[in-house]
This record gives structure tokens, C-alpha cells and sequence, in this order.
């Protein structure tokens, strides 16, 4: 079973960003991703209307939100996947706090309420199950992110310890951060950027397409069950205009498992 994945922080609508707000980006974006055409994509950032509008983009796709009850003023990270090659089984979203089943909550002193969103799902050829989980940790204090990777290991660990893992986001710390040790010990997941000793780079470059003070802040985390073929920064951008502040992520692997 071969699996493409890509993880997308899109930057969410705002105006202030001028030639950069979501209007004058949003047609890249889309033609980036199917040019790839991943099986799942997860998204950081963004309210109801903007990853409405992204899914109109992307024909072939689904959003996965069946499970929530939108709240408008907040951001989701989001889960998109092609339903001809993949089944849901069930899907959900965890809060990273205290209080992890409340919607909009928040701990740790966090800037803004933080979550993950998962599906346990199948594809469609080969019966094999597996849980995605996409997720963007708070961008302000380390502290604050150690904690709710923690929850965020704890959580996912209750849905299905057995199933293989692929975890994806944007984590707002760098590959050699707790945050990174904490997850991949506990999840017992790898960062294939490391394990093919890939030269770092910053994934977060501001629109620039080039950030040296910063680092790689977006990562996908996978179980031994999958065999990473390729992972890199898709850098495409039109007259000096991304499709994000980020880079996205692309990552392809085989299931092995």
C-alpha cells in the first residue's frame, strides 16, 4: 500500500497580509496539491470558510468533520482524504488540555485552545486500518507545547495503541526540542527527515521563501509499519507569492505492516 501525505499549515484569512491573504494564494495552494495528489492531507490553520473553500479546490477530496460542531472564531487542524482509495471508520477531535473532551478548552497557558484531529481509518484495496492524526501545538512557550504533547501522546494512545501511526503537524519547536523526544518515545514513532539524515531546513520562511534564524517546526512522526520513500519542503511559488508562510510537508511511504 503506498500512501502519500502531505501537512499544510495554510495561514489562516487575514487581510493584513495583503498580496499574501488567502484570496491571492488560494488557486496555488490547491494546483500544488493535486499535482501531488495526496491520500491524506492534514492542514493546520484555518476557520470553517477557508477549509470550505480550500475543499471546493480540491476535487476528489472530503473533509473529515462529521464529529465536530464547528465553533466560528476558532482554528482546526483538518484532515482531508480521497474517499475512493480510503474508508472513515470513525474520526474525532482532542483538545490539548486538562480537559480534553471539552471543546475550546485550554491548560498549560496556552495562547489560544489547541487540538488534534484523528481518523481511524482503511484503504479500500488493501483492508489494512490506520490512524492519522494531524495537530498544531501552542507558538508562544516550550512549556506550554512539552504539556500538551503530552496529552496529545496520551490521547492518542486511548484510540488504538495497535494501530499503525502516522503523525503529522505543525509542532512550533525545532527536531532536537523535548517536545519531539517526548513523542517519539511514547508513540514509539520516527522522523524520517532524521532517519535519512536529510539536511535541516526551515519549514516556517514568512512568505520570503527563506527564514535562516528559523528551523523545521513541521514534521511527520510514522510507526515501523510504514517505510518512508521520500520526504521533503515543497518550495513551488508563483512571481514570489507561496501558498503559505510554510512550506508544505510532503511525505511518501510504504505499509509495510
Amino acid at each position: 500500500m503506498d500512501i502519500k501525505v502531505t501537512s499544510a499549515n495554510i495561514r489562516f484569512q487575514n487581510e493584513q497580509d495583503g498580496a499574501n491573504d488567502w484570496p491571492h494564494r488560494r488557486i496555488l495552494m490547491s494546483n500544488i496539491l493535486m499535482d501531488f495528489r495526496p491520500n491524506f492531507l492534514g492542514t493546520q490553520e484555518g476557520r470553517e470558510p477557508q477549509l470550505r473553500n480550500l475543499c471546493e479546490l480540491l476535487p476528489g477530496y472530503v473533509l473529515i468533520d462529521s464529529h465536530r460542531d464547528w465553533i466560528a472564531e476558532r482554528m482546526y487542524p483538518c484532515i482531508f482524504i480521497r474517499p475512493d482509495v480510503t474508508e472513515r471508520i470513525n474520526s474525532g477531535d482532542i483538545w490539548l488540555s486538562k480537559t480534553p473532551n471539552v471543546p475550546a478548552s485550554k491548560s498549560f497557558d496556552s495562547a489560544f485552545p489547541r487540538l488534534c484531529t484523528w481518523l481511524h481509518g482503511k484503504d479500500k484495496l488493501s483492508n489494512k486500518e490506520f490512524l492519522f492524526v494531524v495537530t498544531h501545538l501552542d507558538h508562544k512557550k516550550e512549556e506550554t507545547r512539552i504539556e500538551q504533547a503530552k496529552v496529545l501522546s496520551q490521547e492518542i494512545l486511548k484510540i488504538n495503541p495497535c494501530l499503525p501511526l502516522i503523525l503529522i503537524g505543525d509542532f512550533n519547536t525545532n527536531p532536537q526540542s523535548k517536545v519531539h523526544e517526548i513523542l517519539t518515545k511514547d508513540l514509539n514513532v520516527k522522523d524520517h527527515w532524521l532517519e535519512k539524515k536529510i539536511p535541516e531546513e526551515t519549514s516556517h520562511h514568512k512568505f520570503t521563501g527563506s527564514n535562516p534564524a528559523g528551523s523545521r517546526i513541521d514534521w511527520m512522526l510514522v510507526s515501523d509499519k510504514f517505510y518512508c520513500e521520500e520526504v521533503y519542503l515543497d518550495k513551488t511559488n508563483r512571481d514570489g507569492i507561496y501558498p503559505s508562510d510554510h512550506f508544505p510537508l510532503m511525505g511518501k511511504f510504504i505499509h509495510i505492516g
